[in-house]
Order: structure tokens, then C-alpha cells, then sequence
């Protein structure tokens, strides 16, 4: 069988600002899609993928034209819906023979929502994808009997058809690797600039689920549990990346080191087996220890991810984070004292929020001083706790372009929509434009691509600002 997986075709401007798209553009390996694309190679299929962030509508369409596909698989997120049911449309009217499916983290949250918005799809898959689009091949070949494909809601003669949930994974050393031989040329999928030190960069996940709480958390499924690949399995996939000339890797784990011993092994088995990887990784600010943060740089970590989310400790019990910010403060301080880089997200719009709350946050993280931070705003994904309960706290917007973590999917009664802009921006100026900040950004050029990052972010500051002590003083928050 001759299978089409496709992100449909999207643009950098529909999710990032004009002023800070140079410092804020990426290109992710698709994982999960490529984790779907091994399984389907393993069945015995023919498989071809086609990724949107380079190619135009009418460049998919040719290639499918001429590959002729029996199954076309799409992706889709939350903000990416509308271009995914346009592509299904399109692609129906061209082949009216071929099964359409959709799934990703919106078809999993929406479910038959999206087969009653979209007469071209035939299914949706929901959940980790792996087991249930192979099974779904295996039915569209012997007898089209999809009852027995678990995860799959499809349309019927009858009507909608919901099958059960598929199982989770247990055995993830069971899943083939990741078909990255299907990207083309990989050095096109690079994460933000400052974000990566070599290239190219592979993704690589060594667990999958989270068992924390969090509000706005985009693990949706009720059973949801830390699962992990053993730590053979991961050296594999890392020796392998070095044949195919990978020189970094991401880390993309929910938390990296939910099992500290494990977390701790792996770094010395990388460190041992001599792989001379860069690597960036996210931490729970609870679980930054010295020694695994050393473990971890001998190995080759160069940054890090913590979450911070808020320097207000209402805020973050708001969020059910389980950490404080006294826990945040030493694992930043703690990282930078081990050399490494140091990322910090923080949270514009969390229930509660209010306006003096954000300029605390700001001046706190001017006060623990990563070398990043980011201002997101809060967005509750469909399927998220919060998304579910939001009318306790605020409004959801209606357009699924804002579910992005530039738009504001999500206002909180205690802000407006424009004031969280409005504190967005201020708190990226305010950070950024510190000379102190701006003089350990310039020592910290070591290389071409330390310089064009650091360009690029320049360029962004500038977007942003023209008299930062103006600004505050005619917006009041000086």
C-alpha cells in the first residue's frame, strides 16, 4: 500500500509576531509523525512524507499526484485545523478512492468533532498513533472492517463509529526508530536560533507521559504515566544519529529527569560510549541536583530547559506545578554555576493573574538572570483541565488561530486581552534590554552561528522597543 503522511502547508508569520520571528522561527523534527512513518514501512508500505513548512499547497499536491496514495495520513495541532480540513478537502476532490485520516494533538482532543466538520476525512485517529495507523493499513488491505482498529473514530454507512481507545505503548524498545531518512536534507530543521550549538540537530524522546498535574498540560489521556525507553535502546538511536552525521541532539522528554537514576545513567553511558553529542534538555526546577547537572555537562549538555512559569507563588499553585520559587531560583542558580546555559519560559495570563503579579515575574526574572527566558501566553489547549474549566476563570477565544503561545487563546478574569499584550511585550523589553544582559550575550559569541543568533535577537529587541524608560513611564509600570 502506497502511504501519504502530511503536515499541511503553514507559514512562520501565522504563529509568530513580525518583530520577534528572526529569534523565535523553528523547524521541529516531526517526531511522532516519523514514529507513525516507521511503523507503516515496518507493515511493508510504501511511504512518503511531505511537510508544509516547506512546501506550498500546490507542491503537495503535485507530489501526491504523482505517488498516487491509497492512505493519507495529516496532521494537525489546534491553530493548524483549518489548513488541515482545507487540505482534506482538497486532496478528496483528487482522490476520491484514497482513505483520509487525521490525527494529532487536535483530532485526539476534538475527536468525531473533526469528522462532523470535514465531509473529505474517512477517520480520525486519536493518542499515540503508532499501533493504531498500522492496524488501520492492515484492515484497508484485507477487509476494510476498521471496527477492530482500536483509537479510531470513522464514518460509517451508519454514521460515526467511536472504537475504543488503543493501549498506550508499554514496550516503547518495541516501536521501530524514527524514519528521519523520509525529512530530505535535516540541516532544514533547526530549533530557535541560541537554542542549539550544532547542527544538524536530531530530536530524540526517551520517555513519553507525565505524571504531574499541571492545568494547562497537553497530556491528555487519563492514563496517562511516565513510560521510558531503556537506556540500550537510546544509545542505539544515538549511535545510529552519529552514522547519519547528526551533531546535536534535543531532548524533547516531558521531563527529562522524572527518574533521576535513570537520567543520571544515561548521561554516563553517553559520556562512556564517547558519542560527542551537544545536547539541551527540560528539567523540573525540584529535580536540578549538582551532581546529575554535572553528569550531565561532562556528557555534553550545553543548556538547559527549567520551567518557571511565575516568580509568584500563588501563580504557580494556581497552575498545580508542585515547585516553588525558591526551588526555581536554585536550580537556575545551580545550572549557571555548572556552566551551563540556562532557558526559563514564564506564563502571561494564568487564572488569577493580575497585572502587578506579571511585573513580579518580570523583576524576578531579571533577579535569577537566564540566559533566555521567554514570555508565553497561557494557552489552554482543547482536551487541557483548563480548557475544560475555563469559564471558571475567564473566556476562550473562538478562533483557534490564537492557540499559539503568541495569541491569547485565554484571558483570565483579572486581565484584560490587551493588557496581557501590552505586559508581554513589556516584559521581553524589560528583560532583554539590560546592559548587563546585552554585555554577557556579546562575551558569550564564541562562533558564526553564536553570532547570527545573537543578530537575530538583536533585531527582534529592536522591533520591540525605541525608548524602553519612555515606554514604561506612558504605560505605567514605572
Amino acid at each position: 500500500m502506497r502511504c501519504a503522511l502530511v503536515i499541511p502547508s503553514w507559514r512562520p508569520e501565522e504563529i509568530f509576531p513580525q518583530k520577534t520571528s528572526r529569534s523565535q522561527i523553528n523547524y521541529w523534527q516531526p517526531l511522532g509523525t516519523l514514529y507513525v512513518a516507521a511503523m507503516l514501512e515496518r507493515e511493508g508500505h510504501e511511504v512518503v512524507f511531505l511537510n508544509g513548512a516547506f512546501m506550498t499547497e500546490e507542491e503537495i499536491l503535485k507530489h501526491l499526484l504523482d505517488f498516487r496514495p491509497h492512505l493519507i495520513g495529516l496532521y494537525s495541532t489546534t491553530f493548524g485545523w483549518p489548513g488541515a480540513r482545507g487540505m482534506a478537502s482538497l486532496l478528496r476532490v483528487h482522490f476520491r478512492d484514497a482513505f483520509i485520516v487525521v490525527g494529532g494533538p487536535y483530532p485526539t482532543a476534538a475527536g468525531r468533532r473533526c469528522l462532523e466538520e470535514s465531509d473529505a476525512l474517512d477517520a480520525v485517529v486519536c493518542g499515540e498513533a503508532e499501533y493504531p495507523m498500522a492496524m488501520l493499513s492492515r484492515c484497508l488491505e484485507e477487509d476494510r472492517d476498521l471496527h477492530r482498529v482500536k483509537g479510531l473514530i470513522w464514518r460509517h454507512a451508519d454514521g460515526i463509529v467511536e472504537n475504543p481507545p488503543a493501549e498506550l505503548p508499554e514496550d516503547l524498545d518495541s516501536l521501530p526508530l524514527p524514519a528521519r531518512h523520509l525529512l530530505g536534507e535535516p540541516e532544514r530543521y533547526l530549533p530557535p536560533p541560541a537554542t542549539y550549538r550544532r547542527k544538524p540537530v536530531a530530536v530524540v524522546i526517551t520517555s513519553r507521559g507525565c505524571n504531574r498535574r499541571c492545568i494547562f498540560c497537553f497530556q491528555m489521556d487519563p492514563r496517562r504515566r511516565v513510560r521510558y525507553r531503556s537506556i540500550d535502546n537510546v544509545i542505539d538511536e544515538l549511535k545510529l544519529l552519529k552514522t547519519q552525521g547528526y551533531r546535536e541532539i534535543k531532548f524533547i522528554d516531558d521531563s527529562f529527569a522524572h527518574d533521576r537514576q535513570r537520567a543520571l545513567e544515561l548521561a554516563r553511558r553517553m559520556k562512556a560510549e564517547r558519542l560527542d553529542f551537544t545536547w539541551f534538555c527540560s528539567l523540573c526546577a525540584h529535580q536540578v541536583d549538582r551532581e546529575l547537572i554535572r553528569a550531565f555537562r561532562d556528557a555534553g549538555c550545553w543548556a538547559v530547559l527549567i520551567g518557571g512559569e511565575s516568580g509568584v507563588q500563588r501563580n504557580l499553585n494556581a497552575l498545580r506545578k508542585g515547585i516553588t520559587v525558591e526551588q526555581i531560583k536554585r536550580a537556575v542558580r545551580m545550572a549557571k554555576e555548572e556552566g551551563l546555559v540556562v532557558h526559563v519560559p514564564f506564563l502571561i495570563g494564568i487564572p488569577g493573574q493580575t497585572r502587578e503579579d506579571i511585573l513580579r515575574t518580570v523583576e524576578f526574572a531579571c533577579e535569577i538572570d537566564p540566559d533566555i527566558v521567554n514570555f508565553h501566553c497561557l494557552t489552554p489547549f482543547p482536551g487541557t483541565e483548563l480548557y475544560e474549566r475555563a469559564s471558571e476563570f475567564g473566556s476562550l477565544s473562538e478562533n483557534l488561530q490564537d492557540y499559539t503561545y503568541q495569541g491569547a487563546a485565554f484571558v483570565p478574569n483579572s486581565l484584560t486581552r490587551e493588557e496581557m499584550f501590552r505586559l508581554r511585550q513589556y516584559a521581553f523589553r524589560r528583560f532583554y534590554s539590560r546592559p548587563r544582559y546585552l554585555l554577557r550575550r556579546l562575551l558569550m559569541i564564541r562562533n558564526l552561528n553564536d553570532l547570527r543568533a545573537s543578530i537575530r535577537g538583536l533585531q527582534s529587541l529592536l522591533g520591540l522597543f525605541s525608548d524602553p524608560l519612555a515606554l514604561m513611564r506612558r504605560e505605567g509600570l514605572r
